[in-house]
């Protein structure tokens, strides 16, 4: 049998186990970093967005709320309005960037519904491509993704200028 190693994925297994410990928000702790070292896009007046550091494909994007709130109900419609913004945006940036064939958002809210970070809701943004399923999540249940994180956002945060900081 085939190894594929994948030491990058401890990291992600045991950041859960620690942020279930510690009670502590990956988005809040964000939101207190520079961008670049957290890969944040876009800082808005009530939300941004930001690089999956663990995605189910290159270019997989996050948007959430500056607030710590955990379902949509607890947003004004001022904040839900530059939410969903936020999220068109983020899809532009990527098709001018990767050019993808189409896209999986959505939105988990509850840890039963899938939410790894159940107390702050977040839209994931996820780019696809056709054929971009193989036999490795399948038989392997393993994702290769083909472009390094860093890479990917440099991308798009230049593009993100391009398109948008330089209209405004």
């Amino acid at each position: 049998m085939d190894r594929l190693w994948a030491p990058w994925r401890m990291e992600y297994i045991d950041s859960a186990s620690d942020t279930e410990k510690s009670q502590q928000c990956v988005f809040c702790n964000a939101l207190g970093c520079e961008d670049d070292s957290v890969h944040i896009i876009e800082r808005r007046e009530s939300c941004f967005s930001l690089m999956n550091k663990y995605p189910y494909n290159n270019g997989h994007l996050m948007v959430a709320p500056l607030k710590h709130v955990a379902g949509l109900d607890c947003l004004d419609r001022n904040e839900l309005a530059d939410l969903f913004e936020l999220v068109r945006d983020s899809q532009a940036i990527l098709d001018a960037v990767m050019s993808p064939h189409g896209y999986n958002v959505g939105i988990n809210i509850g840890r039963v519904a899938g939410a790894g970070v159940p107390g702050h809701i977040h839209i994931h943004i996820v780019p696809r491509w056709n054929g971009d399923m193989n036999f490795m999540p399948v038989i392997g249940d393993t994702k290769v993704i083909p472009q390094a994180l860093e890479a990917t956002y440099r991308l798009l945060k230049t593009k993100k200028i391009e398109l948008f900081d330089n209209k405004r």
